[in-house]
């Protein structure tokens, strides 16, 4: 859903290079064969213990009033009810009446403040774990996510961004970890250029494969450099993809599977995340936009999270009956909150000052709350966490050491900002 009176920031405008045309661009990859991750048995073992992450991305700024923290009866609370959970003596809005029904495996940060009300400091602060310096760049949540678990040879890339215009093309969010961990984008059908022209047999493009093999062989034997092993990787992550290029593919699942998310983006887009981590791939995020609701705030969250509430609590469900959920962490994340104060044109705007991250699955303790704002939700008054925390938090619950480092080129850089720390009361 679009908000035509959204603040209209440059930042929610992306621009994205095709994947197999730049997944060759980078260093550190390694060579070797990918065949045997890609066989059923080894599959299945791989994906019974990795762990995963899938982050849902409520672009624009959710309203943590109309979510995670209602405050019906005061001055901001606005129009909607607070209603009970699975969970006794939690409540949520109102606005969400399924997801309160899973309530029982998530947990609540109502304790977020990040202090930056840019919707572009903001977004790089809660998916990188620091603030954005013109002196550095880090790579996202993702791309740590997926080099600290995805397999060294995978077939499959360990970062996947689902949103309903993805076509296959890689983006550039891994920094210094290296192009082999930045996303790729896909939106339900596999990406592009990953199938076989109908003119090529199998038989010779394995001759064609063979013969640029020999040829590498002999070119590695005089010079080999980490990026001449990235060109290789590449390719050969290319090929293995025309072999597993269906598991992209949403419309495999059944017409009863699309009844119960929803025939609409993001029932699709949940789906395709519950796909994906069946099947092992180690970081999933789903964009949910537009929540910048300057104008019309109640109109608007109704309307939005109508629709999410649904494919989300669903894909919770299908985690947890399917063994999926203790191994997969989830997380509701945003930029930013809406501000308490309810404008003149019935609208909220940004708000970093008390709001709240929702998350569970993985190592969270389930049905946990964490901080409290005060009566009317303008500022925290127990156990205040940030961008950093929260990042900490999301890595330790899927088994990561966050006080360790990546070995970069001979330089050992920190997996998250050392100064921080992860909210350890929220790690079962």
């Amino acid at each position: 859903m679009f908000a035509s009176y959204a603040c209209q920031s440059s930042e929610h405008l992306l621009a994205r290079r095709q994947f197999l045309g730049t997944l060759a661009a980078g260093t550190g990859a390694v060579v070797g064969g990918l065949n045997a991750f890609t066989q059923p048995a080894m599959a299945q073992e791989l994906a019974a213990q990795q762990m995963r992450m899938i982050v849902f991305n409520m672009h624009g700024g959710l309203s943590q009033l109309e979510s995670w923290d209602p405050k019906p009866a005061t001055n901001t609370g606005g129009p909607f009810r607070a209603i009970a959970t699975s969970v006794p003596g939690v409540h949520i809005s109102e606005l969400l009446p399924l997801t309160a029904k899973q309530m029982h495996h998530m947990a609540i940060v109502r304790s977020v403040d990040t202090t930056e009300d840019d919707h572009g400091k903001g977004a790089y602060m809660m998916l990188h774990g620091r603030r954005q310096t013109p002196a550095s760049d880090y790579p996202t949540l993702g791309a740590v996510t997926a080099k600290a678990l995805c397999p060294e040879k995978s077939a499959l890339p360990g970062h996947v961004i689902v949103q309903p215009s993805g076509g296959g093309s890689r983006s550039n969010d891994a920094s210094y970890l290296g192009p082999k961990y930045a996303s790729l984008v896909v939106g339900g059908q596999p990406p592009a250029n990953t199938a076989r022209p109908d003119g090529l047999t199998p038989e010779m493009d394995q001759a064609r494969q063979t013969f640029r093999k020999q040829l590498d062989d002999q070119f590695f034997a005089r010079r080999r450099t980490a990026r001449t092993e990235a060109y290789t990787y590449s390719y050969e992550q290319a090929q293995q993809l025309l072999a597993e290029r269906d598991v992209f593919d949403v419309t495999k699942e059944s017409d009863k599977e699309f009844e119960r998310y929803g025939k609409h983006d993001l029932g699709r887009q949940c789906l395709l995340a519950r796909r994906l981590i069946e099947r092992g791939i180690n970081f999933v995020q789903v964009t949910h936009s537009n929540y910048d609701s300057h104008n019309e705030n109640f109109i608007f969250h109704l309307e939005q999270l109508g629709e999410f509430d649904r494919p989300f609590s669903t894909l919770i469900g299908d985690l947890h009956d399917r063994g999926l959920l203790k191994n997969t962490l989830v997380v509701v994340l945003s930029e930013f909150g809406r501000t308490p104060n309810i404008n003149t044109y019935y609208g909220r705007d940004h708000w970093s000052r008390a709001w709240s991250v929702l998350m569970g699955g993985a190592k969270i303790q389930p049905g946990a709350v964490i901080g409290k704002t005060n009566e009317n939700g303008t500022q925290v008054v127990d156990r205040k966490v940030d961008h950093a925390n929260l990042f900490h938090t999301y890595l330790r619950a899927v088994g990561v050491n966050t006080s360790k480092s990546f070995l970069v080129d001979g330089r050992d850089l920190p997996i998250a900002d050392p100064a921080s720390a992860g909210i350890n009361e929220l790690i079962a």
